[in-house]
C-alpha cells in the first residue's frame, strides 16, 4: 500500500510563466522578420571587438576573478544540497554497538552487557514532499548556475568597459600631448611677437593659460588611466602593483548588429534564467507545504544481538529483531498548515512577478542600447566633420594671427573649439564601443552569426 501511494503528489504541476516577449526589438534596424535564436550563438563575445589584448584579458577573468570564484563556490554548495535532498528518498541504515559494565552495593552483582544492532528506517515519499524538496533544490542549483554565468558575464563586461576607458585615455593622452606641443610652439611665436613689440603682453598671458590648462588636462587623464588600470587588475584577481598595461593603439572596431535581432535571445540572459528557476523552486515549496495535510509514514526495522558475555554474543538465543510502521497526522493546528500553503503560494507569485519584471527590464535595456548604438553611429560621423572643420579653422586663425590680421583671442577660441571637437570625437568612439558591450550583456552574452 505504501509503495502504491508513493505515486501521489500534492504539488501543482510547474509551467514556465508567460512573459511579454515581442517578435523583435523596436529599435533594431531593418525591420525584417526575426530569425530563430539558434542562428545566433553564444561564444567569446569580446572577440567581436578585434583587440588581441582584450581577448587575452577576458580569458583571465573567468579563472582569476574573485566574484566569479565566489559564485562558483555557491553553485557547488547548491549542487551538494541537491545531493543531500536526493539522499532523503532512500532508506537510512545505522549500525550501533555498545558495551556496559554495571554494579552496585549490597547484594547486587557486577555484570557486563554487550549489544550489536543494525537498523534501518525509511520514510516513503507518499505525498511527494521529498520529491518536491529535490525538485526545489535542483531548481535552486540551476538558478545558482545561472547566477554564476551572470557573475562571469558581469565581470567580463566590466573588464571590457574598463579596457575601453583605458584605451580612450591613451588616445586622449596622445591628443593632449600633441596639443601641448602645439601650444608650446604657439607660445614661442607669441613670445617673439611680444618681444618685437607687435603684440601685447595679454597675448602672451593667454598663450600661457592655454598651455597650462592643456597640461593640467593631460595630468587628469593620466590619473583616470591609472584608475582604469587598477580596476582591470582587481577584475583579474591581481594586486594593482603587480599589473600594468602599456599604451597601445586603440582598436576602434564596433560589432555589427544582426538585422532582425530576435527578442527570444533574452531567454539566454543568466538573470532571466535564474529568475525562472526560482519560480520553479517556489512552486516546489507549495507541494512541500501541502503535504502537511496528509499523514507522514515511516518504516523501520532492526536486527541485533545482546548478551552478558562477548563470547556468546552471536548465539541464536541472544538475537533481537523488530519491524515497525508508524504514522502521524496533525489533527488540529488552528490553520497553521493552510497558512503555510498560502505563504508558499504567495512566494511563488512574488517569484513570477520578479521573473516578468526581469524580462521587461531586459527588453528596455536592449532597446536602450540599440537606440544608443544607432544614435552614436550618426553622431560619430558628425563629430568627425566637426573635428576636421575645427582643426582647419584653428590653423587658419593661427596663420592670420601671424600675419597680424586677427587678435590672439580669436586664436584662443579656435584652439579651444578644435580641442573640444577632437576630444568629443574620441568620446563618441568610446561610447559606441561601450554601448556595444552593454548590448552584449543585455542579450546575455552576445551574438555570433553562423
Amino acid at each position: 500500500m505504501t509503495l502504491a501511494l508513493a505515486g501521489c503528489a500534492t504539488g501543482p504541476a510547474y509551467q514556465v510563466p508567460s512573459a511579454p516577449l515581442p517578435a523583435q526589438f523596436k529599435e533594431a534596424q531593418g525591420w525584417q522578420p526575426a530569425a530563430p535564436a539558434d542562428l545566433l550563438e553564444k561564444g567569446p563575445w569580446w572577440e567581436l571587438f578585434g583587440d588581441a589584448t582584450l581577448n587575452e584579458l577576458a580569458r583571465q577573468v573567468e579563472v582569476n576573478n574573485q566574484n566569479v570564484a565566489a559564485a562558483a563556490a555557491r553553485y557547488a554548495q547548491a549542487r551538494a544540497l541537491v545531493a543531500e535532498q536526493r539522499a532523503s528518498l532512500f532508506p537510512q541504515v545505522t549500525l550501533d554497538a555498545s558495551a556496559d559494565r554495571s554494579g552496585g552495593g549490597g547484594q547486587q552483582r557486577t555484570g557486563n552487557q554487550y549489544r550489536v544492532n543494525i537498523g534501518g528506517s525509511w520514510e516513503p515519499d507518499v505525498w511527494g514532499r521529498l520529491r518536491a524538496g529535490v525538485s526545489g533544490a535542483q531548481a535552486s542549483a540551476q538558478a545558482s548556475a545561472a547566477d554564476l554565468a551572470a557573475a562571469r558575464l558581469s565581470a567580463q563586461g566590466e573588464l571590457a568597459a574598463n579596457y575601453i576607458g583605458l584605451r580612450l585615455a591613451d588616445a586622449q593622452l596622445a591628443l593632449l600631448t600633441e596639443t601641448v606641443e602645439g601650444y608650446q610652439r604657439v607660445l614661442q611665436i607669441t613670445q617673439n611677437r611680444v618681444n618685437a613689440g607687435v603684440a601685447p603682453t595679454s597675448d602672451l598671458l593667454q598663450a600661457q593659460t592655454q598651455l597650462a590648462n592643456a597640461s593640467a588636462d593631460r595630468l587628469t587623464t593620466q590619473r583616470q588611466r591609472a584608475q582604469f588600470e587598477h580596476a582591470i587588475a582587481v577584475l583579474l584577481g591581481k594586486a594593482p602593483a603587480d599589473f600594468a598595461l602599456a599604451p597601445a593603439p586603440w582598436t576602434l572596431q564596433v560589432p555589427a548588429i544582426p538585422v532582425g535581432l530576435p527578442s527570444t535571445l533574452l531567454e539566454r540572459r543568466p538573470d532571466i534564467a535564474a529568475a525562472e528557476r526560482r519560480v520553479a523552486a517556489a512552486n516546489a515549496q507549495i507541494g512541500i507545504a501541502r503535504s502537511a495535510y496528509f499523514p507522514s509514514l515511516s518504516l523501520s526495522g532492526s536486527y541485533g544481538v545482546a548478551g552478558s558475555a562477548a563470547g556468546g554474543l552471536f548465539s541464536a538465543s541472544n538475537t533481537l529483531w523488530s519491524l515497525g510502521l508508524s504514522a502521524a497526522q496533525t489533527l488540529f493546528n488552528a490553520g497553521a498548515t493552510g497558512a503555510r500553503v498560502d505563504q508558499a503560494s504567495a512566494a511563488r507569485d512574488v517569484a513570477v512577478a520578479n521573473y516578468r519584471q526581469s524580462v521587461l527590464d531586459a527588453l528596455a535595456d536592449v532597446e536602450n542600447q540599440l537606440a544608443a548604438g544607432n544614435v552614436l553611429a550618426q553622431q560619430q560621423s558628425l563629430r568627425e566633420t566637426s573635428a576636421n572643420s575645427a582643426t582647419q579653422v584653428e590653423q587658419q586663425m593661427l596663420n592670420r594671427y601671424r600675419a597680424g590680421q586677427v587678435g590672439y583671442t580669436d586664436v584662443v577660441t579656435a584652439q579651444v573649439t578644435a580641442l573640444n571637437a577632437r576630444r568629443a570625437l574620441l568620446q563618441t568612439q568610446a561610447d559606441r564601443q561601450s554601448s556595444a558591450v552593454a548590448l552584449v550583456q543585455a542579450l546575455g552574452g552576445g551574438w555570433r552569426q553562423q
